[in-house]
């Protein structure tokens, strides 16, 4: 059975089929480091806490990283910035892989099929992705997986939009970039992707108004809503004033990249917008706004928002990694058929040698 991984800059989050249920597993991508005791170590293996031991330091991972930065007044560290593996961050690659072996686990089978999330290159900056995908893939093919990156939007299509045959334009708005795929039958004809997303929101927010950045993204996640009713001069203020600029951004960006010989004249596309930025109430209601307002090359059918926006780009992959184990099994079926049948032809000539 196959896996979906969605390998995100704030969240990894891993998926697959159990009976009729999707099972999802999820770890924040981050972690603290603190000072070594042995009382501190027994206290983090009783209480189940993922952490690593390394020299005289400690490094809590995953869901409770965050957490501990804020008892400890520290900042969280983060294996990925920008949407790919951190060339700033020394200990990247060994946190990440523990955190990814915790979020997957192990093949149910030899060679099992999981696709991952990948950012397509930004447009905006010079960043490459191809390090990161590599890196990625190795880890998991190390791991005993048959890996294959999958692109972030394109991976929206595949989970919200079956119903439409796979055709819309589909936005992850994740921490680190925001990736954008517009297609038509499952085929892509725009991708890309922005070097802004939730990261950038919060530390603008947070140099605006002197707080700390981990503050300002517990305060996002801690029940924020885009209806623009709080003071301006808070931190909830400053999130609405960058939600809405990173909006605007977007939009002009998509408006810039289409290009109209790729639009099928009269066809209405659906937008889905998904990915952990897109979670606070309101979000869909202001992009649709802005939306309307935008001089975009194609006619817009309606504007969808992802109902378990966190869990859609890992959905998305695991739908492709079934349907690629799908057609798999039919070409097995089809070649043993096809042995079957020729192996049936010698028999027939013998009967029809001996009734000769």
């Amino acid at each position: 059975m196959a896996k979906g991984l969605d390998v995100g800059t704030m969240n990894i989050l891993s998926a697959k089929q159990e009976g009729t249920d999707t099972v999802f597993v999820q770890q924040r991508n981050s972690f603290v480091e603190i000072e070594y005791s042995d009382m501190a170590e027994q206290m983090l293996s009783r209480s189940d806490v993922l952490h690593i031991r390394k020299d005289d330091d400690v490094y809590v991972l995953g869901d409770d990283a965050l957490n501990f930065a804020n008892i400890f007044n520290r900042e969280t560290r983060r294996p990925m910035s920008q949407g790919i593996l951190s060339s700033d961050e020394k200990s990247a690659i060994p946190m990440m892989k523990l955190i990814i072996e915790q979020v997957v686990g192990s093949p149910d089978r030899p060679d099992e099929k999981l696709y991952f999330s990948s950012p397509a290159d930004p447009i905006d900056s010079d960043l490459s992705t191809l390090y990161h995908q590599k890196t990625i893939e190795s880890f998991l093919n190390d791991m005993g997986y048959d890996a294959e990156p999958i692109n972030e939007g394109m991976s929206v299509i595949y989970s919200e939009l079956a119903d439409n045959d796979f055709t819309g334009l589909g936005i992850s708005f994740g921490a680190g970039m925001t990736n954008v795929c517009l297609a038509y039958y499952a085929v892509p004809v725009m991708k890309f992707s922005v070097a802004r997303g939730g990261d950038w929101i919060d530390e603008q927010a947070a140099q605006a108004t002197g707080t700390q950045v981990d503050k300002v993204t517990s305060i996002k996640e801690d029940g924020f809503e885009l209806d623009f009713t709080t003071d301006v001069g808070g931190v909830e203020g400053a999130l609405s004033i960058y939600y809405e600029n990173l909006l605007d951004y977007v939009i002009e960006k998509i408006r810039k990249e289409v290009d109209e010989e790729d639009i099928e004249e009269g066809l209405d596309v659906p937008v889905v917008v998904t990915g952990g930025t897109s979670s606070p109430n309101g979000f869909s209601k202001l992009f649709e706004q802005h939306l309307e307002d935008a001089d975009i090359p194609f006619s817009i059918s309606d504007v969808r928002h992802a109902e378990e926006p966190m869990y859609s780009v890992s959905r998305g992959a695991l739908v492709a990694g079934r349907s690629e184990e799908e057609d798999q099994d039919r070409d097995t079926a089809g070649s043993a058929s096809e042995d079957d049948e020729s192996e049936s032809e010698p028999d027939e000539e013998i009967e029809a040698a001996s009734d000769d």
